[in-house]
């Protein structure tokens, strides 16, 4: 009777599952379908469509590696120091993630507009904010750091804080502990939480729009020609969108994934 009841269980799971991945994939299934090949390689030469997918990827990728410096470390002093307002540092750095984001990006421009101190030290050093490169960092920062802070939280966390201490008695300064002990131990669940940082600054439209129309991040892009000229234009640049962005998380997940060593019978 139990094993009946756990194939009925599975299978229910099974199922849910299934639609959940249905939810997921039919919308993506059902646009590559209406979009022509012909429409498609058109796309791919447009200058300013690469000239798009090539600020998109390479301002994510700068912000977040420029923000890792300070998020990872703060990472770590949330995961083991206990003090006064903790609980509501915590909500604060999940802020970003709830408020709209075209709030977000309004929030932002005021603090590095022109006519703001930040942006006139920028603007001494023949620098710019808005309507730049800079600005769509900052905006996709903004928006996806907190996913880097909580996943390098939890995996320094999971880091057992005996073999920090073992560490430190053993004479290794504070700074060589974190670098030879916590961020070995904890680098999966860091560099997932670079990947989703990465991931969520590329798609990021609201706060990017805000700062910067232009120079035209690809997510902007797309709007822009969907309410110009409608979905049928609209469809090859998501697609190819979609396709790099694509190859380029199955890249890093694959890379990133544990590797299995193979033991023969006679080890």
């Amino acid at each position: 009777m139990p094993k009946y009841t756990n194939i009925g269980f599975n299978a229910l799971f099974a199922l849910l599952g299934a639609l959940v991945l249905l939810f997921i994939v039919a919308p993506l299934i059902s646009m590559f379908l209406h979009t022509e090949f012909p429409a498609m390689m058109e796309t791919v030469r447009e200058p300013e469509v690469q000239s798009s997918i090539k600020v998109t990827l390479l301002s994510a990728a700068l912000s977040t590696m420029f923000f890792a410096v300070a998020a990872i470390p703060f990472s770590w002093l949330l995961a083991r120091k206990q003090f006064v307002g903790k609980t509501f540092l915590q909500a604060l750095i999940d802020l970003p993630i709830v408020i709209p984001h075209t709030a977000a990006g309004i929030a932002l421009l005021g603090f590095v507009s022109r006519d703001t101190v930040l942006g006139q030290m920028a603007e001494s050093l023949g620098l710019s904010f808005v309507g730049s490169p800079l600005g769509i960092g900052l905006a996709m920062a903004f928006v996806s750091i907190p996913f880097l802070i909580n996943a390098a939280r939890d995996a320094f966390t999971a880091v057992p804080k005996r073999l920090e201490l073992t560490a430190r008695n053993l004479g290794a300064s504070p700074f060589r502990c974190f670098f030879t002990v916590s961020l070995p131990l904890a680098w999966r669940g860091v560099l997932s939480g670079l990947i989703m940082m990465f991931a969520r600054g590329m798609s990021e439209f609201g706060a990017v729009v805000i700062i910067a129309y232009h120079p035209m991040t690809t997510p902007v892009m797309i709007f822009e020609r969907f309410t110009s000229y409608g979905l049928k234009y609209t469809r090859p640049v998501a697609v190819l969108f979609i396709i790099v962005a694509l190859v380029i998380f199955y890249l890093l997940r694959y890379f990133a994934k544990p590797k299995h060593v193979k033991h023969t019978a006679n080890q």
